[in-house]
């Protein structure tokens, strides 16, 4: 079964219950399906079409209907510059992706390059079983979208919702905390979300008492992208001690393939949990993180050489650092762009940022690699203060906690840490200041 499928078993088995939701507007499952049947006899068929991932119920209409007719679906970023836009539809029109695509997103990796991820069918709903199985998605469920619909994370939620015949409540975005309250406001039993560690941080920090007054309510939120510091982990299962709070290990190129419900009583920072059931975990002879299953993609739009570079038999090949540890679980290590070497040893910074983030006068930091007169590379903190510190006092204090070559050498106090659109720390944009 694709998408449109499961959308038309809904209409048939739930006509009246409510599929979608965006301010006052809602939708049945009858309503979805009659609309986009209505949209798709003025969308093209057959092609590649590139469109902006607006926030709303309009954009779910017309990326169905460009399923419903055998259409590539290329969403992108609504903000997209309109000669970024037309790049892309120029790059994307040589390409002749095979029947079975039904997807194509974009993502830049750590060169900035513009890479065009191609999802099959068969990958998508692939994916979505797997959240479905690993994360506890059934038909009662609210899923409340918070992230852009052009990136995997908040797109790939319309499957299993779809799968289960449940809910999708559509909002702008976490730049506006009181639109993710109002949504937890709705009458449904139980929601759900995605939020990104730097959104989860910003409402703890923000909004934490606001948060513990909907705890019975949340049934289960789950975070990726980025590293979520042990702090954070901590203060949010304190927030919610009743809800499922996932840590996932997931990558437009690979889906799901793994998801640990850290709110379990140990709270391990770095732990994606097990392998979930339609992939496959290899930890490589270097210690880096590859991967099989269902839910692959199948290559880079137009770039077979970039395809050969990390897919091989059947195996796609990352640049993160993990193991498998005792009890078969993932455990993050780093990812290998992203490791410092100073002075002969090798640094992952997420260690040294999530012992920052632990302090209580540390809002925000990144970790990078910076210039030295005699080690060549030395580490250098840029923090953002929530309260008065001193430098030498967040140096004494990642000092009683890790090894003395791991204790950054400078320190720069900024208003801001810069971080992609997604929420992970824009490490790209400090290597190029």
């Amino acid at each position: 079964m694709k998408l449109e499928d499961y959308l038309k078993r809904d209409a048939e088995l739930y006509p009246d219950k409510t599929a979608i939701v965006h301010n006052d507007k809602s939708l049945t499952y009858s309503e979805l399906w009659q609309q986009t049947q209505t949209a798709a006899e003025s969308l093209p068929k057959g092609e590649k079409v590139v469109f902006r991932a607006t926030q709303d119920i309009d954009f779910v209409i017309k990326y169905m209907a460009l399923h419903l007719n055998g259409s590539v679906a290329i969403p992108v970023e609504k903000d997209l510059p309109e000669d970024s836009l037309q790049d892309i539809v120029e790059f994307i029109k040589p390409c002749n992706p095979t029947p079975d695509i039904a997807d194509i997103l974009f993502t830049t990796g750590s060169s900035g390059k513009r890479k065009g991820v191609m999802l099959s069918h068969r990958a998508i709903i692939g994916n979505g079983l797997n959240v479905t199985e690993a994360q506890g998605f059934d038909h009662d469920s609210a899923f409340i979208i918070t992230g852009p619909m052009s990136h995997i994370a908040s797109l790939s939620k319309i499957a299993p919702v779809l799968i289960n015949g449940a809910t999708l409540i559509m909002t702008e975005g976490m730049k506006n905390a009181n639109d993710f309250f109002d949504a937890l406001e709705l009458p449904y039993k139980k929601f759900s979300t995605f939020l990104v560690p730097s959104a989860i941080r910003i409402l703890l920090q923000f909004s934490g008492e606001r948060l513990k007054k909907y705890a019975d309510k949340i049934d289960f939120i789950e975070t990726g992208a980025a590293a979520i510091s042990a702090s954070d982990i901590q203060q949010l299962c304190e927030t919610l001690p009743h809800s499922r709070l996932y840590n996932s290990y997931a990558s437009t190129e690979c889906g799901l393939i793994a998801t640990h419900n850290f709110n379990d009583g140990q709270c391990l920072e770095g732990c994606c949990g097990k392998t979930t059931s339609r992939t496959k975990i290899i930890i490589t002879d270097d210690g880096l993180i590859a991967c099989q299953g269902d839910t692959l993609m199948s290559g880079y739009a137009c770039d077979e050489a970039l395809t050969a570079q990390v897919m091989r038999d059947n195996t796609f090949y990352t640049t993160d650092y993990g193991r498998i540890d005792e009890n078969g679980m993932l455990r993050l290590s780093g990812r290998a762009d992203d490791i410092i070497n100073t002075g002969g040893f090798k640094v992952n910074p997420i260690e040294i940022e999530s012992i920052a983030l632990s302090m209580p006068q540390i809002a925000d930091c990144i970790c990078i690699p910076a210039p030295h007169p005699v080690l060549g590379t030395a580490l250098k903190l840029i923090y953002v203060p929530k309260s008065e510190v001193t430098k030498k006092e967040i140096a004494l204090y990642i000092k009683g906690k890790v090894e003395s070559f791991k204790v950054p050498f400078y320190y720069e106090q900024t208003e801001k840490i810069q971080r992609t659109f997604n929420g992970k720390l824009d490490r790209k944009f400090y290597k190029n200041a």
